[in-house]
């Protein structure tokens, strides 16, 4: 029974193989090419799909997800300044184009790479190193729209390509940051002296105010003692003593008021020059001299004054005449 069970082993295993070869699985976002005799002769999309066996082959198959290629170019600035440029090519194979995807280009890669060395190196040396760092956009957009002219001809669509990392020397990196240090001291110290200016000005204008608040008070305070000394004055005329007599009086118990105050202090030192018991006297009198003295001298003077105004005075009249 076995025996004839076996005679049909080779019919199944043919079968199978027939059918393994009529049957293949695409996967999703997979586009497999099949040649017919080494010929071209479809693009199958994802899913389950057939051929003829041993006539039909899946020559290849291409992956239609968005891929990713980075690109590492080492080149210069226009500062002289050597840098490393990484830049990540986004891309994908168009399904209306996969025959030229397959057929066209052996290794896509490469020729990315290409492309991208080409145009970094041709856009880079233009900029100076601080002006890569801003305009590394720039620089994306070139290498993309360099790359879409010559890899849609090949099938390839350019998704995106983006500047990802700019490395310079560790040097020109030390340097760069002393540079930016160096000027937030410099701003720091800006700061500082501006605030020390405000502080100085703004003391100055209080010291001025203070100032001119005691000046008033000093005005003030002489004004009330000139108004004192007035009606001191005048209580003095009121019981026959003249104004000369009074002031004398006023002075002299001014100095004496001064002399009291001055020994109320346990602290200050006093120093007495030798007079008589009539020293008090004797100043009231050499006061009052003195003042009578002043008095007539400044009589005096006006009555000059105004006899050398009418001697210039009647020349100019006679002139005139």
């Amino acid at each position: 029974m076995y025996t004839e069970y076996l005679k049909f082993l080779p019919y199944i295993v043919v079968a199978l193989l027939l059918i393994r070869g009529i049957f293949f699985v695409v996967k999703q976002q997979t586009a497999a090419i099949v040649e017919r005799f080494g010929k071209f002769t479809a693009v199958r999309q994802s899913g389950l799909q057939m051929k003829i066996p041993l006539i039909d082959k899946v020559a290849g198959r291409l992956s239609l997800k968005i891929q990713q290629l980075d690109v590492v170019v080492e080149t210069k600035t226009k500062d002289d300044v050597f840098v490393k440029i990484k830049v990540s090519v986004q891309y994908k194979v168009l399904m209306e184009k996969v025959y030229d995807a397959f057929y066209k280009l052996d290794f896509p890669h490469e020729q990315i790479t290409s492309y991208v060395f080409d145009v970094v190196r041709a856009e880079v040396p233009k900029l100076r190193l601080d002006d890569v760092f801003e305009r590394k956009d720039d620089i994306a957009i070139a290498v993309k729209s360099e790359l879409n002219e010559a890899m849609l001809e090949y099938g390839y669509d350019i998704i995106k390509t983006l500047v990802t990392d700019i490395d310079p020397d560790q040097e020109v990196k030390n340097a760069m940051n002393q540079i930016n240090a160096s000027e937030r001291k410099k701003i720091a110290a800006q700061y500082e002296g501006d605030a020390q200016r405000i502080l100085i000005v703004e003391k100055a204008k209080a010291e001025a105010e203070s100032k001119r608040l005691q000046g008033q008070g000093i005005a003030d305070q002489r004004r009330e003692i000139a108004r004192g000394l007035e009606e001191s004055v005048e209580v003095l005329n009121r019981v026959g003593i003249n104004s000369q007599e009074a002031s004398a009086l006023i002075v002299v118990t001014q100095h004496y008021d001064t002399l009291q105050s001055m020994g109320a202090n346990t602290n200050s030192n006093l120093i007495l020059l030798p007079n008589s018991p009539q020293a008090g006297s004797d100043m009231l009198n050499q006061m009052i001299t003195s003042f009578s003295a002043s008095n007539q001298v400044g009589e005096a003077m006006k009555t000059a004054n105004s006899k050398k105004a009418k001697t210039i005075a009647k020349p100019k009249a006679s002139d005139e005449g």
